[in-house]
């Protein structure tokens, strides 16, 4: 229990100072790391081969995981110190306000709480007896009715102190307690990997009440979220990210840095829940087979044959966890090549693993790039194929940079949304093909709004950075549906082989006049295009009486169409896939309205 003295005498400004050196050590971590990762593992990676470069690299990883288990562990107890602080701070307000009064009116206070108080001088004498009738009882002395005030002001002040004492215990236990368990051997090759996520959730029990989730906004605006984040003090944007980093990466508006920050602790947790679940499902199958039972009879038939359902679950949910694994690794497989023939740092802007999981993975800050490229892929797109999705906007950004001299690029795979799976009918069970569904994209339509918003906010405004946004197959229909419903403040936007974008011309697009782009490769090599229109996923579309033409029944247009309206692009591409290979003509005429070199754009 605490006590009187030790309550009143407390002083938190100690707590604060010890936050903030382990804050201090917490970011030096961070930049060591960086250095690690940018500046060493980068340049190791992309130059050296060989034993000695693959013993450096394995140490180098080492290096960067320990300074990464530093920053997130100091972090932690930073968070920790200064919740406790700022906590404490309440109860102790209340003593001393109780202390001072019972001081002012002359009372003494115990050390166990208790109060002692004088009795006030003009408090009423008990009445005198009323004499009695002859032959009759003598009446009994009337009570008091008037009790001391003093008695009253001395309880409130007891309580008030009681109350005081009794929250300061409840706080110094439930962060002793989280900070009991932020400790380590030393030794931290031997440190389990989930030990991060079972810290934070410790935390987060003990400082939930003053950094609470609630706090972080919910279902606001980008430029909401940026005003939120900018008005809060520092030491709280730092325990922020540390107990909640999902809810601060997922937040459209903010800095890339600090997306990145909080987005790269998501990933490392999820990763090790994720190996840890492949672990457990590995070896602990279910019954795969069971005994077909005849229907009509209710008897057992023959071998046991028949897949249980519990099966198919287990290996269904075991290729979704492995698929996982995948993504992440093919995520952090693009951070550690970073410096890689000079490519730039990644920054993570967003990433969880909620059904088919979603990323969004940008090359170069976008928030100080002059031109930024936002890539929307198309049907089969999930965390567990990232990795190709990734390659391309690295390509891009190798193909781009390269032409846009001193001008800062970035390029972005945003895999934001939940992409249909299947293209082809009968494919996996499925008569109509899911990417002839335009709900998927009126599902995904809203957050790619978000996040174009939240580009813009984080850059300045609009003006900051020349915005093209490219969509590959369903990823322009998803387009499409952003544009008709919302505001993409995009300056280009890029459509490769589309099978519609929802509107019938390149005008009804949200971009200025004469900026919307198409390229596609013939039907031999390419058929999604046609694919659209046999679905509808293109805008309707008729011939004009007004210019001599016979009336035809509406048909879809799709973007390779010329009625469309769009520039259309040469390509080189030999399959619906191919559009960003290295030195094609299909990436350089990307590349090209990427950074505004229009004149250099081969047209088709």
């Amino acid at each position: 229990m605490v006590t009187i003295d030790e309550l009143k005498n407390l002083d938190t400004s100690k707590f604060t100072r010890a936050a903030d050196g382990w804050s201090a050590v917490s970011n030096r971590a961070a930049a060591s790391r960086g250095r690690v990762d940018n500046e060493m593992l980068g340049k190791l990676r992309g130059t050296q081969k060989g034993d000695a470069a693959k013993a450096a690299l394995k140490d180098l990883d080492q290096l960067s995981a320990n300074y990464r288990y530093i920053h997130s562990e100091c972090g932690l107890v930073r968070t920790a110190l200064s919740g406790l602080a700022e906590e404490l701070a309440a109860p102790q307000r209340k003593l001393k306000q109780a202390l001072e009064e019972a001081q002012s009116l002359k009372f003494t206070v115990k050390p166990d709480g208790s109060v002692e108080y004088t009795k006030t001088a003009n408090t009423p004498a008990p009445l005198a007896p009323t004499p009695a009738a002859p032959g009759a009882m003598p009446s009994l002395l009337k009570p008091d009715s008037t009790p001391d005030p003093n008695q009253a002001k001395a309880q409130d002040i007891a309580n008030r102190i009681g109350e005081a004492l009794k929250e300061a215990t409840e706080i110094d236990g439930r962060y002793a307690r989280a900070l009991t368990k932020l400790n380590t051997d030393g030794n931290l090759k031997n440190t389990d990997p989930s030990d991060v996520a079972r810290d934070v959730s410790d935390v987060r029990a003990a400082a939930g009440r003053h950094f609470s989730d609630s706090k972080i906004p919910k279902g606001k605006s980008p430029k909401e979220n940026a005003q939120w984040w900018k008005n809060l003090p520092q030491a709280e944007r730092d325990e922020y990210t540390a107990l909640y980093p999902a809810s601060i990466g997922a937040l459209d508006g903010l800095p890339a840095t600090v997306r990145d920050e909080a987005n790269r602790i998501v990933l490392q947790q999820e990763y090790d829940a994720a190996k840890e679940k492949s672990e457990f499902l590995k070896s602990h199958p279910p019954e795969k087979y069971e005994q077909r039972m005849n229907a009509r009879f209710g008897r057992r038939m023959g071998a046991k044959d028949q897949i249980t359902p519990e099966w198919r679950e287990w290996e269904r949910e075991k290729k979704r966890v492995a698929d996982h694994i995948e993504g992440m690794k093919a995520i952090q497989s693009r951070f550690e090549a970073t410096g890689d023939n000079g490519l730039p740092d990644a920054y993570l802007l967003g990433f969880d693993t909620k059904g088919l999981g979603r990323a969004v993975v940008a090359n170069g800050n976008p928030d100080t790039a002059t031109h930024t490229a936002v890539y929307v892929p198309g049907t089969t797109a999930k965390l567990g194929s990232v990795d190709g999705d990734i390659r391309r906007m690295t390509d891009l950004w190798r193909t781009t940079n390269s032409i846009a001299g001193p001008q800062e690029v970035s390029t972005i795979t945003w895999m934001g949304y939940s992409a249909p799976q299947n293209a082809h009918p009968f494919e996996k069970g499925e008569i109509i093909p899911s990417a002839a569904f335009k709900s998927y994209a009126h599902e995904a339509a809203p957050t790619l709004n978000s996040f174009l918003g939240g580009l813009r906010e984080a850059q300045g405004g609009a003006d900051k950075s020349h915005t093209t946004i490219i969509g590959h197959s369903y990823g322009t229909t998803v387009i499409g549906d952003a544009s008709r419903k919302g505001d993409l403040g995009v300056d280009d936007i890029v459509s490769v082989a589309s099978p519609g974008m929802l509107v019938k011309h390149a005008d009804l697009l949200d971009a200025p006049k004469g900026h919307v782009w198409s390229e596609a490769a013939a039907f031999s090599k390419d058929k999604v295009p046609a694919g659209g229109k046999v679905v509808n996923l293109g805008g309707w579309e008729h011939s004009d009486p007004a210019f001599g033409l016979v009336p035809m029944p509406p048909h879809p247009v799709v973007p390779s169409d010329r009625e469309f309206g769009a520039n259309i692009m040469a390509t080189d591409s030999n399959s619906h896939g191919d559009y960003w290979k290295m030195g094609s003509v299909s990436l350089r005429n990307q590349a090209a309205v990427v950074v505004e070199q229009y004149g250099e754009v081969k047209r088709g």
